[in-house]
């Protein structure tokens, strides 16, 4: 698709600020009803506000992901709605991006042509995607390892590689699928200093999923805590931080009250799924 195609599809008009919508989605994998089914997901009803950093916390398996590949159209609801800018998703939608866990750089690729490459398959223009490319290589701390290849850089400069690469196709939505927990800590708040920068910056919607309750805690306007298997949202908590927040939050008292309501939420939780088997 050509960036004058791209720019055809600009988002529908609304009268609130809601940016993507769950409404009423249950994800169910194999034939519902069937013995070998898996109701992975809810009911689950969400609306993601325009500009919002929003994280979702909860125990293994309870269908975080599965949530987040029904909004990036990588998965479709058995049940339901799921909206991005007043349309109904079907497939992965214009202006939306999303960052996994696993490295997926290209390994016989350099830095820059890693972050390039979804350009080219769109057929952006040659001044176009180098312009973009030098902007987010610049952004992510990566310009004087343009020419290097991932196998030559650590972890996390890897990881700044796929948000770069992610950066420069400029979504609107950006999906993150525990893009840190591979990272030690340190690695992860410095990095999560970075995502907040990019947020800022960019206006993008964010959502995070996480299973480290300090790192939604520091990054989120909201942090939503999901239940058990089948996953629906059993607390949705407001932080009250300032949007020119960074890691350094992390010593502020609030932090930690806020770390141990999500805390008591998910043991409440955890501990319930283990009495009912």
């Amino acid at each position: 698709m050509t960036v004058a195609a791209l720019a055809e599809i600009a988002p529908v008009a609304d009268t609130d600020d809601r940016h993507a919508r769950l409404a009423g989605v249950t994800r169910v994998f194999g034939k519902p009803g069937a013995a070998k089914s898996v109701h992975a997901l809810g009911p689950v009803d969400l609306d993601l506000h325009r500009g919002e950093f929003f994280s979702v916390v909860g125990p293994s398996g309870c269908g975080k992901s599965t949530l987040l590949d029904v909004l990036a159209g990588l998965s479709k609801p058995t049940e339901g709605t799921a909206e991005f800018e007043g349309r109904p998703i079907d497939g992965v939608p214009a202006g939306v991006g999303v960052v996994f866990q696993e490295d997926a750089s290209f390994p016989w690729l350099s830095v820059a042509d890693n972050v390039a490459f979804g350009l080219r398959r769109a057929g952006v223009d040659a001044a176009e995607i180098a312009r973009r490319v030098d902007y987010a290589i610049g952004f992510m701390g990566l310009r004087q390892f343009a020419g290097a290849y991932p196998a030559q850089l650590s972890g996390g400069m890897r990881q700044r590689v796929c948000i770069a690469r992610t950066l420069v196709m400029q979504p609107r939505l950006i999906l993150l699928d525990e893009p840190f927990g591979a990272l030690d800590q340190q690695t992860r708040l410095l990095m999560g200093d970075e995502l907040l920068r990019l947020w800022r910056e960019t206006s993008a919607t964010v959502l995070l999923i996480t299973h480290a309750l300090d790192e939604a805690a520091m990054l989120s306007d909201r942090v939503g805590v999901m239940s058990a298997r089948p996953g629906v949202f059993i607390d949705i908590l407001e932080t009250g931080w300032e949007v020119e927040r960074d890691s350094r939050i992390v010593s502020h008292p609030r932090f930690g009250d806020l770390t141990g309501h999500l805390w008591e939420k998910l043991r409440t939780e955890s501990l319930k799924h283990l009495r009912d088997g």
